[in-house]
């Protein structure tokens, strides 16, 4: 399957997300928390960019099937951001005041750029990372994560069930609307770089 052809060949990237000190601070929860309110302001902004992308997939889909799947997508999208409120409300983050940094909005420009003027085929390549590598830290973080830890609500969150089969909702219609090409290769790993780079931008002693 297309879908995990995508992710084998950027495994590398996956791994380097999850060794990740931003990741490995989530995983025991040592992660500072002025880091962690940084992220949910600027993963709150992410995921504007991104249910703005799903809703112009949607706008191409002529398939009944296809448009519930989207139509489910956005629903999970609009849990996370519930979520992320939550976070900021009990954080104290302005999430109104807050502005992107350099790798978010590099992140969110080529996901509106790829939505506003791709194929469907590059919007779901350019999605899909995002989706496959968050189920995929969540499941691992899991295994590793004790009762206490102050982000057991994040790690549960992403290594759920319910967040997994959205991951593989997405993952089914870019097998079904994208074929295996240079420019669907180059958007896949485009976007799992910009998953690195985002937790890089936000731990202080990192370069993006």
């Amino acid at each position: 399957m297309l879908h995990q052809a995508l992710w084998d060949s950027c495994r590398d990237l996956a791994e380097d997300c999850l060794t990740h000190p931003f990741v490995r601070g989530l995983a025991q929860g040592t992660l500072d928390p002025a880091v962690f309110r940084d992220y949910v302001a600027q993963d709150a902004f992410y995921l504007r960019a991104f249910m703005k992308s799903y809703a112009l997939a949607l706008a191409r889909c002529d398939e009944p099937g296809a448009a519930q799947a989207f139509h489910e997508l956005i629903g999970g999208v609009l849990q996370e951001m519930a979520m992320h409120r939550e976070y900021a409300r009990t954080l104290g983050v302005k999430l109104a005041a807050a502005r992107p940094n350099a790798a978010c909005l590099a992140y969110t420009d080529f996901l509106l750029a790829t939505a506003w003027g791709r194929t469907l085929g590059e919007i779901l390549a350019a999605m899909t990372p995002c989706m496959r590598l968050y189920a995929w830290l969540g499941q691992n973080l899991a295994r590793q994560a004790t009762p206490e830890n102050p982000y057991r609500r994040w790690i549960e969150t992403y290594g759920a069930a319910e967040f997994d089969q959205l991951a593989a909702r997405i993952e089914s219609l870019l097998d079904a609307y994208a074929t295996d090409s240079p420019e669907i290769r180059d958007a896949y790993r485009y976007a799992m770089e910009c998953e690195l780079r985002f937790f890089s931008a936000v731990m202080p002693a990192l370069t993006v």
